[in-house]
């Protein structure tokens, strides 16, 4: 393996043999790109601020050299950046970029010490000697920040404003701010507010259904027990079904892009011209208007709905074993509608999917209490909103997302 060639190492060719005793690692990964590129020494995992999605880069000369067992735990870190949300949410405020990097790292290399490089960061060995293992991202933070003799060798460096220390060089050796990280933390926290909330929830839905493979499968692979209870965890603010309808609605949303000179280029600036985006999302909320759908119901995703408002153009689909076109509006930006039935009688899901997929729209939110049977395909992704009980006795089965409402009757 280390005398691969390094012109032809094609990481995605070796994903399956080396995650193949790693089932959660392995459905982490089959949901992130992998990109091969000579621009980065290492590898690293980041936000593509252009579509919102998780790419993991890598020099393919630098996996070339590795032995399998390293390559696996370079995949395994990179995995745990993602995990441990360090690439989208967790860097406090006010802390320089080179002192977190090697707070993440440490929390993370606590779990796979014995699987990396040489020139890794591993609590206990070299200038962290002093340093536990087993701690958070946060608490190793706060030893270095306290670490004189760590600060004083950023700061000769010239990385004490946050500027520098991607990949830093050395002469080898876990030696504090000295030593050489072999992943790159480029890319973090550098995109907009919008496309970095939609990559959260995507992130989510990627982790929770790596661990539903794994618990439903051949098990966790290596993952150490108190990781997978902090994973398990986290499974639990899925159910916020507000953040799951902004993330729906985002995601919905079609993108215009055209160059501009007035824009700076992030990555090449003064050297090519920005890019202006013009994001707008045609979503269709059918409300189920049968009698069995609760006015608490109705209130709450109203109420919702109302928020946001400022993100996209709803159009409301009443309907019951039809729609009658006449009842249907847009719900536009700065608009107030008040909850209401308009109409009354049984329930058919292949009205409104009749509907919306005759006119375009982007996405596609059914509110109902399920009971009816499953309609035929949408053209745009679809989601269903419901209560708890209604979600957990549905009239049909779906691999669309389900979401229960929490309401108050």
């Amino acid at each position: 393996m280390v005398n691969e060639s390094k012109k032809e190492f094609n990481l995605n060719m070796h994903m399956a043999r080396l995650l193949f005793d790693e089932p959660f690692f392995a459905g982490l990964s089959r949901r992130i790109n992998k990109i091969a590129t000579t621009a980065i020494p290492t590898a690293g995992v980041r936000v593509n601020p252009d579509t919102a999605q998780f790419e993991m880069v890598y020099n393919p000369e630098f996996f070339a050299r590795l032995e399998d067992k390293h390559r696996i735990g370079v995949l395994k870190h990179e995995f745990y950046h993602l995990v441990f949300e360090h690439v989208t949410s967790r860097k406090p405020e006010g802390v320089d970029h080179l002192t977190w990097n090697y707070a993440t790292d440490l929390a993370i290399n606590s779990h796979i010490a014995g699987e990396l490089p040489e020139t890794a960061l591993i609590p206990g060995v070299g200038n962290f000697e002093d340093y536990p293992v087993g701690l958070s991202a946060e608490a190793y933070l706060k030893k270095l920040q306290e670490d004189e003799q760590f600060q004083q060798k950023k700061d000769d460096k010239g990385n004490s404003d946050g500027t520098g220390g991607e990949n830093t060089e050395s002469s080898g050796g876990n030696d504090g701010a000295n030593s050489e990280q072999f992943d790159s933390h480029e890319g973090w926290g550098e995109t907009d507010s919008t496309t970095s909330e939609i990559a959260k929830e995507r992130l989510k839905d990627y982790i929770k259904k790596a661990a539903e493979e794994a618990q439903q499968g051949s098990g966790w692979g290596s993952v150490p027990a108190q990781c997978r209870r902090d994973i398990i965890a986290r499974l639990a603010t899925f159910v916020d079904w507000r953040s799951v309808l902004r993330y729906f609605v985002k995601t919905s949303q079609r993108a215009a892009k055209r160059s501009t000179v007035r824009k700076i280029n992030r990555r090449f600036p003064y050297l090519h011209p920005g890019k202006k985006v013009t994001r707008q999302a045609r979503v269709a909320i059918s409300i189920d208007q049968s009698g069995s759908v609760s006015d608490g119901m109705l209130e709450a995703f109203f109420s919702e709905l109302s928020k946001l408002a400022k993100h996209a153009t709803f159009t409301v689909v009443p309907f019951d074993t039809q729609v009658d076109e006449a009842l249907v509006y847009d719900w536009k930006k700065g608009e107030n509608h008040k909850t209401e039935r308009v109409m009354c009688g049984g329930t058919c899901f292949n009205a409104p999917t009749e509907y919306v997929n005759s006119n375009g729209f982007d996405g596609h939110i059914v509110l109902t209490d399920m009971m009816a049977p499953k309609p035929k395909a949408s053209k745009c992704q679809r989601m269903w909103m419901t209560t708890k009980a209604c979600a957990a006795h549905p009239y049909f089965t779906t691999r669309e997302r389900v979401i229960a409402i929490d309401i108050k009757e």
